[in-house]
């Protein structure tokens, strides 16, 4: 019998992490692979976990108004959905200066859901570059495995080895990090700050609150987002994932690195390693995303590389979603367009009154969240919501 939520199990724990170990080393006998090695090479007992992926009704009820708005008011109703466990920071930041209008207003929710333990983290970081550069506002979330300590780390570092890179460029030649417009070079700026972050997290001398130095096996996927006057950028390592509104159409500025994509699977058989369905696909049975920050043990096949998506801003551009796969896994991108693009024109009811503030994307955030839980899902989930666009609000909140 599981243990009740937020109460974790010291014989479940040993007993996962034993049997995940035995699946990794049988695998790489099979493969006649090396073994990797280490004091905590499987920390949490959520380490491998189920993947769901949204049903064909979840894609197909954005097709019309009415059932969609009947459909998630059901799901959402009070019976049907309890608090959720565990509601770890509800925050949002609203702009009304003309200088500040490189997003209008952001919230963001991480949950606990049913997990045991919190592995996410988020990042919002406003005018995150100093001097006479470009402004931009930093968004990221980061979804841990093994435990939380990258994902942690990345929450505090990695918005700060971002600018270290970007400011790094004065005093360059332009040609030599930049494009033919003379613009920066987003794919090899962000290349380099996660390559760094990489280095630094598996690095050794860490100290583990348990007291040992070992963290290869805890790593952290990262969706990373620049919000700026004229461009969004955003970097993508893992299966986080980012999706633009634009007039009404869904735009994905990112794109999962699932171990079974065509070539992700290619990428990782030829570095040496293996893809193997075991409860979904994974690289060597174990890791469930084919990128990541950290996973020290499985390197070469997970490599810390992101995927890089320029963006130029339209007038049409409405707002941004940044989530974990604990909310992916259950919801698909329209609907989560559909969602937030009620809450902020105030067609939505609020849910969580006394958790998050006065703020329609910090509600339309919170609203997600509710409604991935209701939905199943089993991992903890991590929403920010960027409003880039004044919408009409039918209540008068926002």
């Amino acid at each position: 019998m599981s243990p009740e939520p937020g109460k974790a199990s010291g014989f479940h724990v040993n007993k996962s992490r034993n049997g995940r170990r035995r699946r990794l080393e049988s695998v790489c006998r099979m493969e006649k692979l090396p073994v990797p090695s280490g004091d905590r090479l499987f920390n949490g007992d959520d380490f491998v976990q189920e993947r769901r992926s949204p049903s064909n009704e979840t894609d197909t009820v954005v097709k019309t108004e009415m059932g969609v708005g009947d459909k998630l008011e059901s799901e959402l109703s009070p019976e049907n959905v309890p608090m959720p466990v565990g509601i770890l920071d509800a925050g949002c930041e609203m702009r009304e200066r003309e200088e500040d209008l490189r997003s209008l207003s952001h919230g963001s929710i991480s949950v606990i859901g049913r997990r045991r333990e919190m592995e996410d983290a988020v990042a919002v970081v406003p005018s995150f570059l100093s001097g006479e550069f470009e402004k931009y506002d930093f968004f990221a979330v980061y979804d841990g495995h093994g435990g939380s300590h990258v994902a942690q780390v990345c929450r505090d570092r990695l918005h700060r080895v971002l600018a270290m890179e970007i400011e790094g460029i004065e005093g360059r030649e332009m040609a030599e990090m930049g494009n033919r417009e003379g613009e920066f070079d987003w794919e090899k700026v962000m290349g380099a700050c996660f390559s760094k972050m990489d280095d630094e997290v598996n690095g050794g001398g860490v100290v583990m609150e348990d007291g040992s130095n070992s963290v290869l096996s805890i790593g952290s996927t990262a969706v990373v987002a620049l919000v700026g006057k004229e461009k969004l950028v955003v970097a993508n390592c893992g299966d986080s994932r980012a999706v633009l509104s634009r007039g009404g159409s869904v735009v994905p500025l990112s794109h999962d690195h699932k171990p079974d994509r065509p070539d992700e699977m290619e990428r990782v058989e030829a570095a040496g390693g293996r893809v193997i369905n075991w409860d979904g696909y994974r690289v060597l049975g174990v890791l469930a995303t084919s990128r990541s920050i950290g996973d020290h043990y499985l390197k070469p096949y997970v490599i810390s590389d992101p995927e890089v998506i320029v963006s130029k801003r339209t007038v049409s551009d409405e707002f941004l979603i940044l989530a974990s796969d604990g909310l992916w896994d259950v919801i698909s991108n329209e609907v989560a367009c559909d969602i937030v693009g009620r809450c902020l024109d105030g067609r939505m009811m609020r849910r969580f009154s006394e958790t998050v503030s006065r703020s329609s994307a910090a509600e339309a955030a919170a609203v997600l969240a509710e409604l991935a839980i209701a939905r199943g899902s089993k991992d903890n989930i991590s929403v920010i919501v960027v409003e880039l666009k004044k919408r009409k609000s039918s209540n008068g909140l926002c």
